[in-house]
């Protein structure tokens, strides 16, 4: 195969995988808290398709090679709900939930209540503080949690004010490692989240997906028709070489 058809083949692979990266980010733009995914590519010279499989280091073919995908942890917008169980985080720490695999990260601040009384996430997963998960009583009233997390509440019919907890907040030397589970999760590996005295906590917000709408759609926009570029110029290729075999096979003996 020659080398101009290998090359645009490296380059639809590429674009094909950054698709699925731009598709995903695109299907999460309303998602709380969730976090974009960025691409990550690099030259990549090998030797030209030849009979020897030798060629100098001048020589050698240019290919375009997707290297990793990162996570953009920069900040969402956060939206105000005023409901009193939403939280949005000021900083670069994350909510520690559990869950039936261990403990998993999010900054999906969109909290209520199960029928135990524990305070959850979304999904159902108890949120964890500092001395394990937060539990209110039936008479527990006006919740207020504070902006280092302590979560407080009105008790009975006194009114007496008690603290029921403080939201567990961390945050990662290396936050690139967290691996995205779905639900909105990160799992750290084998890692651990290290306590972010630093973090804020805004009683009342959600931080928004940080996803740029406009941005992606025209991303999407641009990998599609370089694709289509692409593939138009690959059997451009294809039909000039069939026609200079058939070509050839009228050329008399």
């Amino acid at each position: 195969m020659e080398n101009m058809l290998l090359v645009g083949l490296s380059r639809q692979m590429v674009l094909e995988r950054q698709m699925d990266v731009v598709a995903n980010n695109v299907a999460n733009v309303n998602t709380n808290g969730y976090k974009a995914d960025k691409s990550l590519f690099q030259e990549f010279l090998t030797s030209g398709a030849h009979e020897d499989n030798f060629a100098p280091l001048d020589r050698r073919v240019s290919f375009v090679q997707d290297r990793a995908t990162y996570h953009d942890f920069s900040s969402g917008p956060t939206e105000q709900t005023k409901n009193p169980l939403d939280v949005a985080i000021d900083g670069s720490a994350f909510l520690v939930v559990q869950t039936a695999a261990g403990e998993r990260y999010t900054r999906d601040g969109a909290l209520s209540i199960n029928a135990q009384g524990q305070l959850v996430n979304a999904s159902g997963n108890p949120v964890l503080g500092t001395g394990g998960p937060i539990v209110f009583q039936p008479g527990d009233k006006s919740i207020n949690i504070a902006a280092d997390g302590g979560v407080s509440v009105l008790e009975g019919a006194n009114k007496v004010d008690s603290l029921r907890g403080k939201l567990r907040l961390v945050s990662f030397a290396n936050p690139q490692s967290l691996k995205k589970e779905g639900n909105n999760l990160y799992s750290a590996g084998a890692g651990a989240g290290q306590p972010d005295a630093t973090a804020r906590v805004h009683q009342g917000f959600i931080e928004k997906s940080n996803v740029n709408s406009v941005a992606e759609m025209s991303r999407m926009i641009e990998v599609t028709r370089t694709y289509t570029q692409i593939s138009a110029m690959l059997q451009n290729q294809s039909d000039l070489r069939k026609s200079a075999l058939e070509k050839l096979a009228d050329v008399p003996a």
